[in-house]
């Protein structure tokens, strides 16, 4: 088999590999991994001319000079060598100045000023041991799946115990990784590709988030703590087709990303800003992959126990405050009795919004306050939390095609099963969740028009830099979906004329008798044994059934990034 030669550069370093295209995956991999001289734990990623990450694997296509990939630093592992050569263990630091806080803590009831300097600082060492600007040498790469129906499977039952433990494993050991200012700033947009990333990589990004909101200071989070938090909460999300990890993930980040481009931390509190974000971290916690009417109509354990009020809801603000119960999970043990208090009642108020039986209510409470908001109103600032965690818990729709549309598919088979077992339990069954009834072009535009628009539009209304990033993606997204619809309509309107021409052509040749003549070639154009017509034009099914709207829409959701998503509970 043929060789391909793959050109790239690592920063102004111009390289070029050379392998087959049947060379194991593996090989490939340890080809760009010796060429960016990087270690086993390093996170490595490969991009083309326009910018878009690329897999490593002998797929790769092909390049020329003038069209390089880029190798470049996402992470990298720092294994205490260089602190060794300098005669130190900065863990060591860090855990004494852990100490000497808890110490001083206890002995004085808070911690002095003095001690978050020095915590600062050590910090600011471990940065410049472990950041990765001095190291130009290294390389990258992070493997993905091409195309995106390719990550459909991801939600497959797993060995749990096994699995939880390999990702606790692989967290710590990159939990130190320093991320690049590209990757930090890529983290904040509201285009950011979650199928990129694996599990404990994830857990690393919300650390990063904690990090660069300032939290760490702010909130006198201990390090260790975090990550405990972040890892348990990982541990209470189920193997459902939707209401995963990764869909938490995805919520956290948009709330992240609206943050950012909203300036919330100055717009309304970084305390309140805390309160979103972990509850987008938590507002799907153990969700069983059934919904609130399921709950209700099946009687099920959850609705007996909230009485049939916000059952899921409920259970997920219960499992989120069980967490922060133990100890060594508990990221606000530091605060006093009464920001604790703030924040748990916040966290309530934001979880529970999520309930979508509740979605008319909120939203037209709040768009009652929008010409008058006053943001000294702690009413109107706690309506603005609980619109901005439902936006970003639907905002699958503000994301590019590629992101959004394999979301589609894990919402609907998370449907279909729940209403496969509702038929078999003789219950009843919602129209936008039967397999029968729904198709993706349906489901999305009654969903984009009446419940995410609106809602995206109202927060829009109020936080004029929305617009753009998060809104208008919306508004294309319902257009292509409702071209869509109308190409399957026209599609099906011509499916059914063809099976209605042999009925009439039967009858046709019943009024003729069997002394009529046969038709004239003027009369019809035959098709050969070939499927051609004597001209030689294709005249076969599949080609009259070609809608060229559905290729229009193709073609147009390329262009623009068009895709779907929806959310219901």
């Amino acid at each position: 088999m043929a060789s391909k030669v793959i050109y790239f550069k690592i920063g102004d370093r111009l390289e070029q590999a050379e392998f087959q295209s049947d060379f194991p995956p593996d090989d490939v991999k340890d080809i760009f991994r010796a060429a960016a001289e990087a270690g086993p734990l390093d996170i490595l990623k490969l991009y083309n001319t326009r910018g878009n990450i690329v897999n490593i694997s002998p797929k790769l296509p092909e390049n020329t000079p003038e069209t390089r990939y880029r190798l470049e630093v996402v992470a990298t592992y720092c294994d205490g060598k260089l602190a060794n050569e300098l005669g130190f263990d900065i863990s060591t630091v860090e855990s004494r100045v852990e100490n000497l806080e808890r110490k001083m803590k206890v002995d004085s009831g808070e911690t002095p000023e003095v001690v978050y300097e020095l915590r600062q600082k050590v910090e600011n060492v471990r940065s410049k041991l472990e950041g990765v600007e001095h190291l130009s040498w290294l390389g990258l790469f992070k493997e993905f799946s091409a195309g995106s129906n390719q990550h459909l499977p991801f939600f497959k039952r797993r060995l749990k115990d096994v699995q939880d433990d390999t990702v606790w494993e692989t967290f710590k050991k990159v939990s130190h990784l320093q991320l690049t200012d590209d990757v930090r700033e890529y983290l904040k947009e509201p285009v950011f590709d979650n199928w990129q990333w694996e599990d404990a990589e994830m857990l690393l990004l919300l650390q990063q988030m904690f990090i660069d909101l300032d939290f760490i200071k702010k909130f006198n989070i201990e390090m260790p703590v975090l990550q405990s938090f972040l890892f348990e909460v990982y541990k209470h999300y189920n193997n459902v087709p939707f209401h995963n990890f990764k869909h938490c993930f995805c919520v956290s980040q948009m709330m992240y990303g609206i943050t950012w481009i909203a300036d919330l931390c100055n717009l309304v509190g970084a305390a309140e800003v805390l309160v979103m974000i972990v509850s987008s971290i938590c507002h799907d916690l153990d969700h069983p992959g059934y919904n609130n009417a399921y709950q209700v109509n099946a009687r099920t354990e959850l609705a007996l126990r909230y009485n049939d009020i916000s059952p899921l809801e409920n259970h997920h603000c219960s499992i989120a405050f069980q967490i922060l119960g133990k100890p060594h999970c508990n990221i606000f043990r530091n605060m006093s009795p009464e920001e604790f208090k703030y924040v748990r009642e916040g966290m309530i108020t934001c979880i529970l919004a999520t309930d979508m039986s509740k979605h008319n209510a909120i939203l037209n409470s709040f768009k009652q306050i929008v010409p008058e908001f006053d943001y000294k109103n702690k009413d109107h600032i706690s309506q603005f939390m609980m619109i901005c965690i439902k936006v970003a818990d639907i905002s699958n729709e503000a994301r590019p095609m590629d992101v959004s549309e394999p979301w589609i598919d894990c919402l609907l088979q998370e449907f279909f099963n729940q209403s496969d077992v509702e038929k078999l339990e003789g219950l009843p069954v919602a129209p936008f969740m039967d397999r029968d009834k729904v198709t993706k072009s349906s489901s999305q535009v009654g969903f984009i028009r009446f419940v995410l628009l609106p809602l995206f539009e109202a927060l829009g209304d109020l936080v004029p830099a929305l617009e753009e990033p998060v809104i208008e993606p919306v508004r294309k997204g319902l257009q292509y979906y409702t071209e869509m619809g109308k190409a399957l309509e026209e599609e099906k309107r011509k499916r059914e004329a063809e099976k209605m021409k042999p009925v009439q052509n039967g009858d046709l040749n019943k009024q003729n008798g069997p002394d009529s003549r046969p038709p004239l070639e003027t009369d019809t154009d035959p098709v050969n044994n070939n499927g051609k017509t004597k001209a030689g034009k294709s005249n076969s099914l599949n080609d009259k059934l070609t809608a060229p709207s559905s290729a229009s829409s193709s073609n147009k959701t390329k262009a623009d990034g068009l895709k779907p998503a929806v959310k219901a509970k």
